[in-house]
């Protein structure tokens, strides 16, 4: 069977790792509530792990895949945690073994029939299905945010895969045929100084196929311009996310 897997991140692994906003703990305390159990969770598209460290604290296992290789050879090792290589359709799990599907910030690339139908197959009866994503990133102090905005919907727009405008509007387009459950409002934070949000910003698939594309760096670009209004280049600066979410219940059937 060929595989319709897109490594977008492969080449920024490292960077991605070091570089993307933690989940607010809240949201896995909230998810965990929703559960028939808590023996096992599918992290899927975990990426290097973000999302799987914070299902570690409510699960006994964490099985966490990702299509990547050089993802999941960057994921931080935890007692609780399984990673594997593996496709969204493929878990290697077997039926009906998880109380809890989690996809953050992935569905977007995934096949999602085949997903959808696998997500099933592996979850216990009432079991959830959680995805989310977040958006485009708002920056402390109008001079920075206003060109953050600037390279993220002008400089770089480009580049982003066509999937990225599933993101965009918080997955409200997608097909969702779970039950739905009314998710509470969370949002990401993170205090990073400049280094740290320029990091981000090379971790992005975007900046990436900006450079391979046009042969320059945008956020080199963008550093002497960020730099200007930053200030202190250490001091730390509130960075903010919006995050969307969906997140339901495997229907029974009543044959």
């Amino acid at each position: 069977m060929t595989s319709s897997f897109q490594d977008h991140f492969s080449s920024v692994a490292t960077r991605y790792a070091e570089s993307r906003p933690g989940y607010p703990p809240e949201l896995f305390a909230w998810l965990a509530g929703q559960c028939p159990g808590h023996t096992l969770a599918w992290d899927c598209g975990a990426g290097t792990g973000q999302a799987s460290k914070g299902l570690a604290e409510h699960f006994e296992r964490v099985w966490a895949t990702d299509g990547s290789a050089a993802q999941i050879a960057q994921a931080t090792p935890h007692p609780r945690i399984d990673y594997r290589c593996a496709q969204a359709e493929q878990s290697g799990l077997p039926p009906q073994s998880a109380s809890l599907v989690v996809v953050a910030q992935a569905l977007h690339w995934f096949d999602l029939p085949s997903f959808y139908a696998e997500a099933r197959r592996v979850l216990q009866p009432e079991g959830v299905v959680a995805v989310w994503c977040y958006g485009v990133l708002r920056v402390e102090g109008e001079p920075v945010n206003d060109l953050v905005q600037h390279f993220y919907h002008q400089e770089v727009a480009a580049h982003w895969p066509p999937e990225r405008r599933h993101v965009e509007n918080g997955y409200r387009d997608l097909a969702f045929p779970f039950q739905a459950i009314p998710t509470p409002e969370f949002s990401m934070s993170a205090a990073w100084n400049l280094e740290q949000l320029l990091g981000y910003f090379s971790s992005w698939s975007a900046t990436a196929r900006y450079l391979k594309t046009l042969g320059s760096d945008p956020v080199a670009a963008l550093r002497p311009r960020l730099a200007a209004v930053w200030g202190e280049a250490t001091q730390p600066r509130r960075v903010q996310w919006p995050l969307s979410m969906r997140v339901g219940t495997v229907a029974r059937s009543h044959h």
